[in-house]
C-alpha cells in the first residue's frame, strides 16, 4: 500500500457517506411522491407509477448495500459506525414499506383508494420530506435545531398517521360488510401506518446523532 492509498483510506469519509444518505433520502422522497401520485390517480393511470415505484426499491437497496461496503470498507467515518447502520437501514425499512403498501394495492386490486389511505400517503411524504432535510443538516451538526425541528415534526406526523390509522380501521369495521374487502384495506393501511413509525424510527437515529456531536 502506496502512502497515498494509505491517506485515501483513512480521510474519505465525508466525500462517501453524506453523499450515499443525501441520495437515499432524495429517492426515498421521489417514492413516497409517487405513491401519493398513485392513490390520487384513476386505476387504469397507475400501473406505470407503480414500475416507478419498483425501481426507486431497487435503488434504495442499492444505495443501502453500497453504504453497507463504504461502512465496511472505511476505517475513519464521520460519526459511530452503528449510527451510520441505523440511519441507512432505518431508510431503508422505510422505502421497504412503501414498496410494500404499492405492491399490496397492485396485488390486491385495490381500485376505490378511500381518503384514510390518501392521508397516510401525505403524511409519510411530508415526514420523508423533514428525514431529507435532517439528513443534509448532518454535514455540519454545530448547529442542530434544523435537526431537532425536524424530527419533533416528523414525531408529531406519526401520532397523527396512528389517529388516522385506528379511525380508518374502526370504520372498515363498522361500514364494511365484505370480510375479504376488510382484510384488504386493513393490510394497506396497516404497512402505510407502519411506514410512519419507520419515518419516527430514523427521526430517533437522526436526533441521537444530532445530540452526540452537537
Amino acid at each position: 500500500m502506496t502512502i497515498n492509498t494509505f491517506f485515501q483510506f483513512l480521510v474519505p469519509k465525508d466525500k462517501k457517506f453524506f453523499p450515499l444518505f443525501e441520495q437515499a433520502t432524495s429517492n426515498l422522497i421521489l417514492m413516497a411522491t409517487t405513491l401519493h401520485e398513485v392513490v390520487n390517480l384513476p386505476a387504469s393511470e397507475r400501473p406505470e407509477l407503480f414500475r416507478k415505484i419498483e425501481e426507486f426499491e431497487q435503488i434504495g437497496e442499492d444505495i443501502t448495500r453500497q453504504t453497507n461496503i463504504e461502512l465496511s470498507s472505511n476505517f475513519i467515518t464521520p460519526f459511530d459506525r452503528e449510527d451510520i447502520y441505523a440511519l441507512i437501514t432505518a431508510i431503508d425499512t422505510i422505502s421497504g414499506n412503501l414498496y410494500g403498501a404499492a405492491s399490496r394495492m397492485r396485488l390486491y386490486h385495490v381500485d376505490k383508494i378511500t381518503k384514510s389511505i390518501r392521508k397516510l400517503t401525505e403524511i409519510n411524504l411530508e415526514a420523508c420530506q423533514h428525514i431529507d432535510v435532517a439528513v443534509r443538516e448532518l454535514r455540519d451538526l454545530k448547529k442542530i435545531k434544523k435537526i431537532t425541528d425536524a424530527c419533533n415534526k416528523i414525531n408529531k406526523l406519526e401520532n397523527k398517521s396512528d389517529t388516522v390509522y385506528d379511525k380508518a380501521v374502526a370504520d372498515l369495521f363498522e361500514n364494511e360488510q365484505d370480510a375479504k374487502k376488510i382484510l384488504i384495506y386493513k393490510e394497506v393501511l396497516s404497512v402505510l401506518e407502519s411506514a410512519a413509525d419507520k419515518c419516527k424510527n430514523a427521526a430517533n437515529v437522526l436526533e441521537s446523532i444530532a445530540v452526540k456531536h452537537s
